[in-house]
């Protein structure tokens, strides 16, 4: 094994905990942040984009899809709205559609203006 992904990247993130190369780029990443301590020099920003990249915009991402997904709250209030009665239309090739609320009923092709 003479290669991993880099700590908290995307492909870090799909291996295995059991994988040896989570061990390794874990332990690597620590390395680094003890090398970071040790070097002043050394802007605490880069040292951070450096290990931390990619696993930030991975949750950045994940946080914008998070915000997309509608709120309990909101599908209860879309139920809510009142919506315009479906229009039954019959379709050519397919069976007679029953006309609801009006048993023994049905609805044929060409016959849409009787309903």
């Amino acid at each position: 094994m003479t290669a991993w992904p880099s700590y908290g990247s995307a492909a870090w993130l799909q291996l295995p905990p059991e994988d040896p190369r989570t061990y390794a780029a874990t332990l690597e990443a620590a390395e680094q942040y003890r090398r970071q301590d040790a070097d002043p020099d050394l802007p605490p920003a880069e040292f951070c984009a450096e290990v931390y990249g990619d696993a930030r915009a991975l949750a950045a991402r994940l946080l914008a899809a998070t915000r997309r997904v509608r709120t309990a709250q909101e599908i209860r209030d879309a139920r809510a709205r009142p919506r315009p009665a479906h229009v039954l239309k019959a379709t050519p090739g397919w069976p007679p559609i029953a006309v609801p609320g009006q048993p023994g009923r049905f609805l044929v092709h060409g016959q849409e203006k009787s309903a």
